[in-house]
């Protein structure tokens, strides 16, 4: 492919960016939503965390589905039914009344969540394969304007109840569909699809030891998930947190959530540039995973000495790292299989990232609560070292 499509680059572009925005914009009212139906603060952090991992695990379960279909009847019509999915997802989290209506919430807009993967598939189904690392950063830095705008615009939401975030998340993901119904082309030709799907496609486990049982990816793929576990962590505690480290309120939180969107924008637009002309992926994403164990120190630092400057310093450094690791690796991921794969690579990839984002909240939720505040952001610089000696097996593995 020479040319790329500008309809559906447009239309890739613009439903990352709603995904940003209706993802991050209920992220500084979850505790809020949480308080009325239990009273304890280690409770609350439980059910928040917990809220967390269960969305994460109905988008285990769900993306190597979502990925087979797409490969099979192509990407636009799974991304539209996830996009209804996730809007009706919101839509009853906003509604609540009990604490199994939010969770019911989160079921639904999970099981539609794995459609990121998708999203994956289909830039890489419309970028040429050299230059997809480039435009895997471009949608890093859209999904960063999306969550500069959404937690602030929650936060700021939330002055007309906690409940109006999650409805205009409803209506921003209902726009998106209305847009793609509209506007974008479906991405994978005919030729390209696969011609049947193997059951055991659809068994998540299965597709995890396929994906993990490949010499060229495993390494690369256990170095993710090792990043990804304190990642799910922090981005579920990190509201709890500040309420009860800080006493901060759901404005100044959807302010520092929008930290990392700021970030994304950044690097992708001044930095990523400059860094792809001198240093491969892999080191990229060395260098990413470095600047996020910088970024747990100063956040743990910031626990243990109730210090918040240090807790916006760790965030800047944090999210600067977690920006330019998640297109290095998207680049390499995308590089090591042909079209047709490609959708079975995300929604694996998705599963992988989802099964981190599971155990990650449970995990910090628990050590948060029974070993203290600065206990997720440790936990996230043991996990990061490990993840280096593991990367740089990777390297001599693909050297050899």
């Amino acid at each position: 492919m020479s040319t790329i499509d500008r309809k559906a680059l447009l239309f890739g572009l613009t439903s990352v960016f709603l995904c940003g925005v209706g993802f991050s914009i209920v992220a500084p009212v979850v505790p809020f939503l949480v308080k009325p139906y239990i009273g304890d603060p280690g409770a609350q952090a439980t059910a928040v965390t917990l809220l967390t991992a269960v969305y994460a695990a109905c988008v285990f379960f769900a993306a190597p589905v979502l990925g087979a279909l797409s490969d099979r009847y192509g990407r636009r019509p799974l991304l539209l039914l996830c996009l209804l999915g996730s809007a009706a997802g919101y839509f009853v989290f906003g509604i609540g009344g009990a604490l199994w209506v939010l969770f019911a919430g989160r079921i639904v807009e999970g099981i539609t969540g794995g459609s990121i993967g998708t999203i994956f598939a289909y830039f890489a189904d419309i970028v040429p394969h050299e230059q997809r690392t480039k435009y895997f950063g471009w949608a890093s830095a859209v999904v960063g304007a999306g969550t500069v705008i959404g937690p602030t615009l929650g936060g700021l939401l939330a002055k007309f109840g906690y409940a109006a975030p999650l409805y205009f998340g409803a209506a921003v993901t209902l726009l998106n569909a209305a847009f793609g119904w509209r506007f974008m082309p479906e991405s994978l030709a005919e030729p390209h699809r696969l011609k049947r799907i193997a059951l055991i496609r659809f068994n998540p486990f299965a597709q995890l030891a396929g994906i993990l049982s490949a010499p060229n990816l495993n390494r690369l793929l256990v170095a993710a998930f090792l990043l990804w576990v304190p990642n799910g962590s922090l981005q579920a505690i990190f509201s709890q947190f500040s309420i009860d480290t800080f006493a901060w309120k759901p404005a100044l939180i959807g302010l520092m959530f929008s930290i990392m969107g700021v970030q994304d924008i950044v690097s992708q637009s001044l930095i990523m540039p400059k860094l792809l002309k001198k240093l491969s992926d892999k080191r990229i994403a060395g260098l990413g995973m470095a600047a996020e164990l910088a970024g747990y120190a100063l956040i743990a630092a910031s626990a243990l000495l109730s210090f918040y400057p240090l807790l916006i310093a760790g965030m800047f450094v944090f999210g600067f790292g977690d920006s330019i690791f998640g297109p290095s690796f998207n680049g390499m991921l995308s590089k090591s299989v042909d079209a047709s794969e490609q959708g079975r690579i995300q929604g694996g990839s998705q599963s992988i990232q989802a099964l981190a984002r599971m155990i990650g909240p449970i995990v910090g939720g628990q050590i948060y609560v029974s070993l203290g505040h600065a206990a997720p952001a440790a936990m996230g610089m043991i996990l990061i070292a490990a993840a280096f000696a593991v990367l740089q097996r990777y390297r001599q593995t693909m050297k050899q």
